[in-house]
């Protein structure tokens, strides 16, 4: 599962801030418990302590196939039959919206899991920070 590596593969992500930046990276000491992990400037570099980030700061963690996505492609509802779990449309305080399949939603915890519902989305799943969406809507 992309963002779940600890033995040093680093997995491709696009971290989203609350105050509208991106910055594109590596990691592979993510976990939703956490309040914060590492983001790496190359897969395998020469700067193993990484950046710290901390997950109040974020809206979203998008765990990346190839780190050439759309900004603007958010994805649509109709373009991919369900897959697992409930289909969602979270939205974001800036406008962003994110279509997809959301895994284990709770409430209590920091986040959850979509799988984008465009198969064709570079993303491979998204984490959403729960608090700092604006509305999280089942669809």
């Amino acid at each position: 599962m992309p963002g779940y590596n600890n033995t040093g593969n680093r997995s491709k992500a696009v971290v989203a801030y609350l105050d509208g930046r991106r910055q594109k990276g590596y990691v592979c000491d993510f976990s939703p418990q956490k309040d914060c992990f590492r983001l790496f400037p190359e897969q395998n570099g020469q700067h193993p302590e990484g950046a710290e980030v901390q997950m109040s700061e974020l809206k979203a963690i998008f765990f990346d196939r190839n780190f050439t996505g759309n900004p603007e492609d958010h994805g649509s509802e109709e373009l991919a039959q369900p897959g697992q779990g409930r289909r969602a449309e979270v939205t974001f305080h800036d406008g962003e919206k994110i279509v997809g399949d959301a895994g284990t939603y709770h409430p209590e915890r920091k986040g959850f899991f979509v799988v984008p519902a465009d198969p064709r989305s570079s993303n491979l799943r998204v984490f959403i920070i729960a608090k700092n969406a604006q509305q999280i809507r089942w669809i």
